[in-house]
């Protein structure tokens, strides 16, 4: 298990330095404690009793236990001390006990502490399940050795003899505790401790191995709890705090405290260890599940006496493949020697969405042959059958990663393992996004002609982002390459490579271009005329890639909008590489033509969309973002349609807004006052920009964390009609008032936008043209533009 890619030298020696850390820390500890409870000899009051037995006497019927981290000897800078003092029935135990707390608390560290009788503690474990789990791991540190051997044997037979519905308590517990906390792997500012996959799993998969339910955690859930628990210490030693979040901003520190290259090296690390904890705990809590169940009678085979021991049933679920005890086994007669046996396993358990049983997975590892260069074509059809079984395949896909299996079978995926995005808008690190955009993909298969190249495509898109330079530059040659290896057939490894390619093509281009643009449409049909007479193949892979790959990234990456811009670009695209011409969508939703007024304006607020119908003029966009920004939203999206009238009407076009807007912070504001300023600014009566910067200089500027500067190009051959003006910046309040005042500035009109804030960055677009219509073309002009709204952001 490699715990620390691209480790610097120094990482081993600091490792094995925090360990003997808290290896001295803890024997220190002891030391003190012990000299707390039994006081130094002094003259005994019986002269006829030695020094050394009066001060024995001091600890007669009396113990000092440790539990939790200290317990465990595992207490870090920042962790608390959890001591319990037992006696039996002393008078005198508040003295001895104040005789413990009083220096411990003088010294500043935290303690949590409790004076109990043996009855005492058993009661309190068998009602309270933090109790008993510390109890499970109670270390001596002092006193009657007797006392705790009785308070330790007595607590593991009531959790045995318990455990079923213990641990019952105990599962829900966990489940509930991961739902608040997120999974560590994923989280780029994780909870050490409480997450999924955390420190905490494995003291409680030890709470379950007491129980003799389950096996104790094996070798390599220990190395994967040592690393957090080092990375957790040299947290607390280098924030000086007691946090056990890791936070952007120290995660460079803690890196290099553990002597890792960088904060990349240290999330991959991370990401390693929790997936290991979390794949053994999936294990675990299924036995557990199982242990909890209801019992049935035994099936036995006809005849088999009572004496006799009863069969296990187990049920063909695919070609070599049977079910037992709700996982995945080899059958009996499994041709190890067969190159497709180990996907075609695969591919069974996830068509029959159950977990592949870790000894089987073991095996397999070990004894199964793998396909060679090119595979045959079993293996591959096999492949594509677990990729298509979607959600169902992401279990068996880590089950065949933590044995190293994924990587022997595609090399590739090595550099792309436990890679973190470091990014708000991705949810999981780059190979579980693969898995997880494969896995959406599997529900568009029917919406393609070749499904194959869909799953395939969609498991490789990202495989870039382990190489340097442009991901879908290097995703290509990657894709290019393992298509080879997996054995497709020339012309599809080109659409494979194309795909991957530009496979943000359609989602970059909707977003960021006007579809009513010939330019935009001759774009994309240029880009997919690398595979000539599968052009229209090529662009419904990339449309429904389009979709997986968003919904896999996460809630800020896919919405309605972009659904439907990607959609109507696909459409317009197949239509022109047809030989026709699309038939015209409706530029607006039926919400929005339901707002078309040419006689006057309409504003809808509906939850965090919000909708402007109103003749068309200069700054119509960025007064209304003003406006919002003035209600204290941010705006996620923006968009903007013209629904223009009849020829012969003489009425105005209507410009259609649309956005998608969230509060600052705190409660949204009341829909009525927010629609009531907006009808104030379209009727002129407002003044959004005198209230902005009143409320600017109200507010006191706080520091932040450092971003990269904004930049703004003037995009080149990209509408034949207008000027476009992309700008990249970091998302602030009133962000989109201030692009819109820069370009009002420069005498230009927004014909179309753009824009969307992904995470905690703002990607906006604008077509731009001057007063009479025309797409400004002079460099100087522009290069003005540019300066102007760089000027606004700074």
């Amino acid at each position: 298990m490699v715990l620390a890619h691209g480790t610097v030298g120094g990482h081993r020696e600091a490792r094995a330095a925090l360990a003997a850390a808290r290896a001295t820390r803890a024997n220190d500890l002891d030391r003190w404690l012990t000299a707390l409870l039994t006081p130094a000899p002094t003259t005994p009051a019986n002269p006829s009793m030695p020094a050394a037995a009066a001060a024995a006497a001091g600890a007669d019927a009396v113990a000092l236990i440790a539990v939790g981290s200290h317990g465990r000897r595992e207490l870090t800078p920042g962790g608390d001390l959890d001591l319990v003092l037992l006696h039996r029935g002393r008078q005198d135990v508040a003295e001895v006990a104040d005789r413990i707390w009083y220096p411990i608390w003088d010294s500043g560290i935290r303690l949590d502490h409790s004076v109990r009788t043996v009855h005492e503690a058993r009661t309190v474990a068998r009602t309270d399940m933090k109790a008993a789990l510390g109890l499970l791991s109670a270390r001596r540190i002092a006193g009657e050795h007797t006392l705790v051997d009785e308070l330790r044997a007595a607590v593991l037979a009531d959790w045995r003899a318990e455990a079923r519905r213990r641990l019952g308590e105990l599962a829900e517990l966990c489940r509930e505790r991961w739902e608040i906390q997120g999974e560590l792997a994923f989280l780029l500012e994780p909870d050490l401790k409480e997450a999924h996959g955390g420190l905490r799993d494995v003291h409680v998969m030890q709470a379950v191995a007491a129980s003799w339910v389950a096996s104790a955690p094996d070798a390599r859930v220990r190395a994967a709890h040592d690393l957090l628990l080092d990375v957790r210490h040299a947290l607390h030693e280098t924030t000086g705090r007691t946090s056990d979040r890791l936070v952007l901003q120290e995660q460079e520190a803690v890196a290099h405290a553990l002597g890792m290259l960088d904060a990349n090296v240290l999330l991959r690390s991370i990401a390693e260890a929790a997936r290991t904890i979390m794949y053994a705990g999936d294990h675990l809590w299924r036995r557990v599940d199982r242990f909890c169940a209801p019992r049935r009678a035994p099936i036995r085979p006809r005849g088999q006496g009572a004496g006799r021991r009863a069969a296990v049933e187990r049920t063909p679920v695919g070609d070599g493949a049977v079910e037992q005890e709700g996982e995945v086994v080899l059958a009996r007669r499994a041709d190890l020697s067969d190159p497709a046996l180990a996907l075609r396993v695969a591919a069974a358990a996830a068509q029959a969405d159950l977990p592949l049983s870790s000894a089987t997975v073991d095996r397999l590892a070990e004894r199964a042959a793998l396909p060679t260069t090119p595979w045959p074509a079993a293996a591959r059809d096999a492949l594509v059958s677990l990729l298509g079984a979607g959600t169902a395949a992401i279990g068996v896909w880590e089950a065949l990663d933590q044995a190293g299996l994924v990587v022997r079978l595609l090399p590739d995926w090595e550099r792309v393992r436990n890679r973190p995005q470091r990014n708000p808008v991705h949810t999981y690190t780059v190979d579980r996004h693969l898995v997880e955009a494969a896995a959406r993909a599997a529900a568009l298969t029917r919406e393609v002609a070749r499904p194959d190249l869909l799953l395939v495509g969609a498991l490789l898109h990202d495989i870039g982002k382990g190489w340097p330079g442009d991901h879908s530059l290097g995703g290509a040659v990657v894709a290019r390459d393992l298509g080879i290896r997996l054995g497709f057939p020339p012309g599809d490894v080109q659409v494979l490579e194309t795909v991957v390619r530009h496979h943000l093509l359609l989602p970059e281009t909707a977003t960021r271009r006007d579809l009513d643009d010939p330019v935009t449409v001759e774009s994309v049909i240029k880009a997919v005329a690398a595979v000539p007479g599968r052009e229209r193949e090529v662009v419904e892979l990339l449309a429904a890639l389009a979709i997986a790959d968003g919904q896999a990234t996460g809630p800020a990456a896919w919405g309605p909008w972009k659904a439907r811009l990607v959609a109507e670009l696909a459409r317009r695209v197949i239509a022109a590489l047809a030989g026709g011409t699309p038939s015209p969508a409706p530029a607006l939703a039926p919400e929005q033509l339901a707002l078309v007024r040419h006689d006057g304006a309409a504003v809808r607020v509906a939850g965090s969309r919000i909708t402007i119908a109103a003749p068309d003029r200069p700054g119509l966009l960025w007064k209304a973002a003003g406006v919002l920004a003035l209600h204290r939203l941010a705006v996620r999206t923006a968009r903007t349609v013209n629904a223009s009238p009849a020829a012969d009407s003489g009425a105005r076009t209507t410009a259609v807004l649309d956005f998608t807007a969230v509060p600052e912070y705190g409660t949204p504001p009341e829909p009525a006052a927010l629609e009531a300023d907006l009808r104030r600014m379209l009727a002129d009566r407002l003044d959004v920009a005198g209230r902005l910067e009143k409320r600017a200089r109200s507010v006191r500027p706080r520091p932040g964390v450092a971003v990269p500067p904004p930049r703004v190009w003037i995009v080149d051959d990209a509408s034949s009609t207008a000027t476009v003006v992309e700008v990249r910046a970091h998302d602030r309040p009133g962000l989109l008032w201030r692009i819109g005042q820069a370009l009002g500035e420069c005498g230009l009109q927004v014909r179309a936008a753009q824009v969307d804030t992904l995470g905690a960055e703002a990607v906006d677009v604008f077509y731009v043209v001057d007063a009479e219509g025309r797409a400004p073309t002079d460099a100087n002009a522009l290069d003005h533009i540019r300066h102007k709204v760089l000027e606004a952001l700074a």
